[in-house]
């Protein structure tokens, strides 16, 4: 499977994926739960973007219980990867230099930011991932 071909969660989709990705596979309760319980994301709404991640093939469901249990359909880098390369195609017409300067003019990383970032080109000149 490509980058591209991953489904791309919206911004509450992605918010429910970082709470299954760090708990592992969760009922709709305990997704609720990680995302703070409160009535700002009722139960119902939490149910509903669930149901329909399910159907985008962004969540697999386990119906052998009551109570569903959801997995995420991919890992975390493999989500992420997927919607980095579709934002270097849609924004910066593919260029990681136009997306690092952006980043880096945007967000200025600190020292130690910085040093990773160094040791990432390095990487990446002597051909390793």
């Amino acid at each position: 499977m490509s980058k591209q071909d991953v489904p791309h969660p919206t911004g509450f989709e992605l918010q429910i994926l970082k709470a299954i990705w760090e708990n592992g596979p969760s009922t709709v309760r305990e997704v609720h739960g990680a995302l703070g319980g409160d009535d700002s994301r009722g139960y119902t709404t939490v149910l509903k973007t669930m149901q329909i991640m399910h159907g985008k093939d962004l969540l697999l469901r386990d119906n052998s219980s009551k109570a569903h249990r959801y997995a995420a359909r991919h890992p975390a880098e493999t989500t992420k990867a997927g919607l980095v390369a579709d934002l270097l195609d849609r924004v910066f017409e593919g260029s990681s230099t136009h997306l690092i300067q952006f980043a880096l003019s945007t967000r200025p990383a600190d020292a130690a930011e910085l040093k990773n970032i160094r040791e990432l080109i390095e990487r990446a000149e002597r051909g390793e991932k």
